[in-house]
């Protein structure tokens, strides 16, 4: 376990917040790892949560992209009431998903943060020349996070669905599998998914049933 400090808080949306901490001397990790996160406050220190690094491997401090959920008095409600100068205490890096090749990842809100750190990262290496499509959902526009970000990636070509609206460019409706055969032309690619449980179960098994190999699909297990 290590103790960093926040350095930065930024709101990326309504309810997603981006936390920059320092960086421990010698910590590693993998783009898609995550850790257990505890806030070093009195009645929470025992309170260890897993959060996903967003930030480049090979950078000087460690980020996490939150989602906050206000109706619940857990471990999100309080993050998002810290300030800079706060403590929390961190884990080593673990983690299934990992880049294995240009493929489709398909993220489902707070889903998207382990893809994040893969898609900076190959952002930032000059030497990729790998081609990417991201399909976000959401319910509304509002719960987007990071667009103007993915909007600009290199090689990556974006797609907002929204379940709740009806809003031209984005797409509108649920990722399932009539929606994957409407969408996407080849299955005989690589599969990155993350989201709510039941989201990533119904698309793996939805991905299979139109073709895809199942070892082609990248998922938190």
């Amino acid at each position: 376990m290590a103790e960093v400090t926040i350095q930065s808080i930024a709101r990326l949306n309504h309810n997603v917040f981006q936390y920059e901490t320092d960086k421990p001397p010698g910590f590693e990790f993998e783009p898609g790892q995550a850790t257990e996160v505890a806030i070093l406050k009195d009645g929470w220190k025992n309170k260890k949560r897993p959060f996903t690094f967003t930030s480049l491997c090979d950078g000087d401090y460690l980020m996490f992209t939150i989602k906050s959920y206000p109706d619940h008095s857990g471990v999100t409600e309080k993050l998002s009431h810290l300030s800079v100068g706060d403590r929390l205490e961190i884990g080593e890096a673990w983690g299934t998903i990992s880049y294995k090749g240009p493929g489709t990842f398909i993220a489902g809100g707070a889903g998207l943060t382990p893809f994040l750190g893969i898609l900076r990262n190959l952002a930032a290496d000059r030497n990729n020349t790998d081609a990417n499509t991201l399909y976000f959902a959401n319910k509304s526009e509002r719960d987007i996070f990071c667009r103007d970000e993915l909007g600009t990636m290199p090689r990556l070509t974006v797609h907002h669905v929204l379940s709740q609206e009806d809003k031209p460019p984005h797409l509108h409706g649920r990722i399932d599998k009539d929606f994957l055969d409407k969408n996407i032309a080849d299955f005989g690619g690589r599969f990155y998914v993350c989201g709510p449980d039941r989201m990533v179960k119904d698309i793996s098994e939805a991905i299979r049933a139109l073709g895809g190999d199942p070892d082609s699909i990248t998922f938190e297990e």
